[in-house]
């Protein structure tokens, strides 16, 4: 493929530099749609005027459609789009740069998209769609499929599309609430994915973090004890990763806890673990639901996290030796790359 565009580009000089534009409307028209000619100028930061010789063009060729409530992409184009990825990856570098990244972190699988979302946040829909896109390509008939909250699973849950094998299907929260917003808890995530792939889920109904007393209390209450059984069990888990201490301070954490995680450098967070940059677990906190040790039980682990800001976390993360899916942005990629060769 290379081969062939490299050739086509010394007759056609400016072929990538259109296909490239071409592409990044279509694709931002899918994150947006439906959405007005201003507002879609305005997040791929061009003129209307450069927008309207485009759009113009992509109408004609039955790409994408125009109504009263903006653009959006006929089936056409999403088809068109969705072939066109792996050649844009290719053209861009950003499957040479999964390969790298691969290896460096020695993991089985690394998916990259375009962008960096601490700069652009719709690109977590980006990621929310590769780890929806890898999801589908496992058998999920019958699985039990664990997911934690988060404003990144969130896009997870948003950019979910219905499967032709969910029969049995089971969606949970990897873990109990965060007394965060609604919208970004495990159980409105686990409902939401469910409810949009079509197929069943249960929810955990208890605090993320608790005393050793209450812990041990409600993990003995039948109903909890049942749906905690349910989750160790799960085939497939999808969670994200987190900053050590904006982690704790969502939690709302004691000044002693804060000291700690400070005091051992703590840079990651995820099931309640807080790791070092070396991966090591130098807090947990005392939660219902998933532990680290019940991942390796599981057939796929998908981590989802992106952002520059992020790239610690995740290396130090990974350095546990969890065997997983990374889907990533351009940011977080190029950070832990250029971490690695310092």
């Amino acid at each position: 493929m290379r081969s062939l565009l490299a050739l086509q580009q010394k007759l056609l000089p400016d072929l990538l530099e259109v296909m490239n534009k071409r592409y990044r409307v279509l694709r931002q028209l899918r994150l947006t749609q439906p959405i007005g000619r201003r507002s879609l100028a305005n997040s791929l930061d061009i003129t209307e005027r450069v927008l309207r010789s485009e759009v113009t063009f992509l109408k004609d060729q039955g790409l994408i459609d125009m109504s009263i409530q903006g653009m959006q992409l006929t089936e056409e184009g999403e088809q068109l789009l969705m072939e066109l990825e792996p050649v844009m990856n290719e053209v861009s570098g950003l499957d040479n740069l999964e390969e790298r990244l691969k290896d460096k972190l020695g993991i089985p699988e690394v998916l990259i998209v375009p962008g960096d979302s601490d700069v652009t946040p719709w690109v977590k829909k980006e990621m929310g769609r590769a780890a929806v896109g890898r999801l589908k390509r496992f058998q999920l008939q019958s699985k039990v499929i664990a997911v934690t909250g988060g404003t990144t699973l969130a896009s997870v849950a948003d950019m979910m599309i219905p499967s032709q094998d969910t029969d049995g299907t089971l969606f949970v929260p990897a873990r109990g609430g965060l007394g965060e917003q609604v919208e970004n808890q495990a159980n409105t995530i686990c409902a939401k994915m469910a409810r949009k792939a079509h197929t069943d889920y249960r929810l955990l109904h208890v605090p993320d973090q608790l005393s050793e007393e209450a812990y041990q209390s409600l993990i003995e209450e039948p109903g909890v004890k049942e749906i905690l059984e349910i989750i160790k069990s799960a085939s497939i888990v999808v969670h994200g990763i987190g900053d050590a201490k904006t982690m704790a301070v969502r939690r709302k954490s004691t000044t002693e806890v804060l000291e700690k995680i400070e005091e051992n450098q703590a840079v990651a967070e995820a099931f309640g673990y807080y790791f070092n940059q070396s991966g090591d677990v130098v807090h947990k906190v005392k939660t219902i639901g998933l532990q680290l040790e019940d991942l390796e039980r599981s057939e796929l682990v998908i981590a989802v996290a992106g952002g520059h800001s992020k790239a610690n976390a995740i290396e130090a993360y990974l350095k546990t030796g969890i065997q997983s899916t990374l889907v990533t942005d351009e940011g977080a990629a190029k950070a832990l790359l250029e971490g690695f060769s310092l």
